[in-house]
């Protein structure tokens, strides 16, 4: 007798109960995915931490005599044509770069002569960034030297990071870097 290895599988025509139920698990399945991708879109881009310090020759009481004033950025920041401030509380500050062709308005949070350091946060600015706060700070590190660091927390607009992060970078390094040479003199 010659060997069957032929099956034969009866199925039984869709039940309305089987199309049901596998329709209502596609339908979750889509659902979950469509969530899913929502989330992903909307999940706020994480908070950047940025820190940028500078060695100066000089006792930070002198450091911080030249440039602890709230708007003495335009006397030391190359790139700050003008600053003025607010008589107002909370203080604030208005930043003209000198071509004229961006503007800051910054609040002061915080300020403390004793430990050399004050906080703000950006009201306005042409930076692709929010929820900015900074603070700027001058510390011993010798008794003839002082460390000047500036750092900040923010979120970079989405698809803005690098641009941002660039930004800001240049704008510490070359107001540090003027820091630095102002006290070689």
């Amino acid at each position: 007798m010659p060997f069957d290895n032929t099956q034969s599988i009866e199925t039984a025509p869709p039940s309305e109960g089987n199309i049901l139920s596998v329709m209502k698990v596609a339908s979750t399945i889509a659902s979950a995915c469509a969530l899913i991708f929502l989330i992903a879109a909307t999940s706020p881009t994480p908070s950047v931490s940025l820190s940028r310090s500078v060695d100066v020759n000089a006792t930070p009481a002198a450091v911080w005599a030249k440039i602890g004033a709230f708007c003495a950025i335009k006397d030391w920041h190359p790139a700050i044509g003008s600053c003025t401030e607010s008589t107002t509380a909370p203080r604030t500050r208005t930043l003209v770069t000198r071509d004229g062709k961006a503007k800051f308005l910054e609040a002061q949070t915080a300020f403390s002569d004793a430990d050399r350091s004050y906080s703000y946060t950006f009201l306005s600015s042409p930076l692709p960034v929010t929820k900015y706060t900074s603070t700027f700070k001058v510390t011993p590190k010798t008794e003839t030297t002082s460390t000047v660091t500036w750092s900040s927390n923010y979120t970079p607009d989405p698809g803005k990071e690098i641009d941002a992060n660039n930004a800001l970078i240049g704008i510490y390094e070359s107001g540090l870097g003027e820091i630095k040479t102002r006290f070689m003199k």
